[in-house]
């Protein structure tokens, strides 16, 4: 192994940027070392693990006991999509849960089709838990909860429940206060009017999702006339103190009775609410006000945004890493027949070649663009129990079943164009299929396939190495490689055939129909990132265009799904330059597609969704 380090100098130096990165994410993430991180497993009596990180501050101990906060992600997020704000509470000496919610990272499903609302996705049990005691450190007096977007309804139906728990057993709620972010739809009289908890409302005025609140158009989302802001504050107030207009930051009601009410209204997009160091400072400001200080910091005084740094910094050299560890594992003697000359490139562009080049592109990004949607609808017909939160072991990944169709799809229809394209024109203008680096013998397929495997394999077991020591992954905010359960590996297995469709199909026109002779190298892998990309592209151009003329999104039904395209559109520009580089390694056109699609598929299955039968 040594040797090979020695005679890869690339490589070595990836791992110790990722182990240097990973150390400096770790000594931010515990504040120089002052918060203890431990990953802690919850079983439920209905059968369900939840697991999340426990950041204990070196202040908080028996006798000195601290705050407890529960943080909650939303739709689609790990624990770890909000470690940003877990970081800030933790270093003011609050002792922070930052939770995965149920069917979603490292817990398991949950018994019920609505998680996030019936047991705040895995939440309720946590207050309880921590409430009975079982965490000494911990004030029960003072616990509260915060969650973004359906972690923000998780936290509003938790002093909901809580609160109407608190009124049949005449105690006090178990929840002192809660911060509800990017989520305003349970904001409703039949839920505020059981809370006994103080409430911080955080709300986006560019959120997309604000066609469904109860004003439309731009209104919708000013918290300073919404219905919903104004039911908040106006659940703490006596008949005739109701008010008509919210001002913004301002705190309504009584902290000591729990009647606390304060609305802010952050100019963001949806996705983007969590990390901003406004939204982050108010998030602080709250709990400070509404459970003391433990640590005098002010609320501007952040760090989290080095942890993402140096995480995103792990992301791109993890990616990076994968071509000097491929070209490391060829020099192995079982792997060098593998590497074959590169095909010549194809014939120079004449006018008319690159007439029927950009038409062909603009044709696949229209195509891509088009057929997202009905893929995302079809995918409700075809994968019914995933589409209803029904467990199963049938195609899980609620979100990524869509995507899967459409990667399937596209992928078809991008091999049949290529194929068309040279039946119809390429033959006859000097293209050879020996350009295209299909030849390959069956024993060299099965040695490739085995390599893809391996470097899947050793890149996931220095993702492992470096969460088992440092508690850091690979992300930039809500886009992360997350280490993962082995019953993942199963879900590997299914999803692969269909998303390889797609990622063949990439590789094959990438090397096959972009590769022209006197082309520039960076001009080529840069047209093919925007082959790739543009017609997913296209859809989040539509959908904001269409916003900021109108107020309302142009996908409405759909919209989440358009924002979940955020996370793939950067893989999809980037796709094109591995598969490139990977032919040249190797000549050929199979081992890129194998390698990224192992690798993005298990990205994909770590960020979403999945309803799987609970053990």
């Amino acid at each position: 192994m040594l040797y090979y380090l020695k005679n890869n100098k690339s490589l070595l130096v990836c791992l110790l940027t990722l182990l240097i990165s990973s150390f400096l994410g770790s000594l931010i993430q515990t504040d120089l070392g002052n918060t203890k991180i431990i990953l802690q497993e919850l079983k439920t009596p209905e059968g369900q693990t939840l697991v999340y990180d426990l950041y204990k501050p070196k202040s908080a101990t028996e006798d000195n006991k601290a705050p407890f906060i529960v943080v909650v992600p939303g739709f689609q997020r790990s624990k770890e999509a909000l470690s940003n704000i877990a970081i800030e509470l933790s270093r003011r000496g609050y002792v922070v849960a930052l939770i995965d919610p149920y069917a979603q990272g490292m817990s398991s499903s949950s018994t019920s089709r609505l998680a996030a609302t019936t047991q705040g996705y895995g939440m309720f049990a946590l207050v309880d838990f921590a409430h009975a005691g079982n965490i000494p450190y911990v004030d029960i007096n003072k616990i509260a909860s915060t969650g973004h977007s359906m972690g923000g309804n998780a936290a509003i139906r938790g002093a909901s429940y809580f609160g109407r728990q608190a009124k049949e057993q005449n105690i006090k709620s178990k929840l002192n206060s809660v911060f509800v972010s990017g989520y305003v739809l349970t904001l409703r009289d039949d839920i505020l009017k059981h809370v006994q908890s103080n409430v911080g409302v955080s709300y986006a005025l560019y959120d997309e999702g604000a066609f469904r609140n109860d004003l439309k158009g731009w209104d919708s989302a000013n918290m300073r006339i919404a219905p919903e802001s104004l039911r908040t504050v106006n659940s703490a107030l006596s008949d005739d103190s109701q008010i008509t207009k919210v001002e913004l930051g301002k705190y309504y009601g009584e902290i000591d009775k729990r009647t606390a009410r304060v609305i802010f209204n952050e100019e963001l997009l949806h996705p983007f609410q969590p990390y901003n160091r406004e939204a982050t400072a108010n998030q602080i400001s709250y709990f400070s006000n509404v459970l003391g200080f433990p640590k005098p910091l002010k609320p501007n005084n952040q760090i989290w945004q080095f942890k993402e740094f140096f995480t995103l910094l792990n992301m791109i050299v993890s990616l990076i890493m994968l071509i000097p560890l491929t070209k490391a594992l060829l020099e192995i003697n079982f792997f060098k027949s593998i590497v074959k000359p590169i095909p010549a490139a194809l014939p120079k562009q004449n006018t008319k070649s690159k007439l029927i080049f950009w038409t062909i592109f603009l044709i696949s990004a229209s195509i891509a663009c088009i057929s997202f949607i009905p893929m995302v609808d079809i995918a409700k017909i075809f994968f019914v129990d995933a589409t209803n939160r029904e467990l199963t072991w049938f195609f899980p990944q609620r979100m990524n079943n869509s995507v899967m169709l459409w990667a399937a799809f596209n992928g078809l229809v991008g091999i049949l164009i290529f194929f068309a394209s040279y039946y119809f024109f390429g033959r006859h203008h000097g293209v050879s299929p020996d350009s295209w680096g299909l030849a390959i013998n069956k024993t060299d397929l099965t040695k490739t396939f085995l390599l893809g495997i391996t470097v899947f394999s050793i890149y996931y077991i220095i993702l492992f190495s470096l969460y088992f020591l440092f508690h850091i992954d690979y992300r930039f905010w809500f886009m992360g490689v997350r280490v993962f359960q082995p019953e993942l590996l199963i879900i590997l297995a299914m999803y692969f055939p269909l998303f390889f469709i797609f990622f063949f199909s990439n590789s094959l026109r990438i090397n096959g129909s972009m590769r022209f002779e006197d082309q520039d190298e960076w001009k080529s892998r840069l047209i093919g990132g925007f082959a790739n990309s543009l017609g997913l592209m296209l859809i989040i151009v539509i959908q904001y265009v269409t916003y900021g003329l109108t107020g309302t999104v142009f996908w409405t039904t759909n919209w989440l799904s358009v924002n979940l395209l955020f996370g793939i559109v950067p893989m999809m520009f980037i796709l094109p330059y591995f598969n490139r580089i990977f032919f040249q390694i190797s000549g050929r056109v199979y081992l890129g597609p194998l390698i990224t699609c192992l690798i993005f598929i298990m990205i994909l299955s770590t960020n979403t969704v999945i309803y799987l039968p609970i053990e």
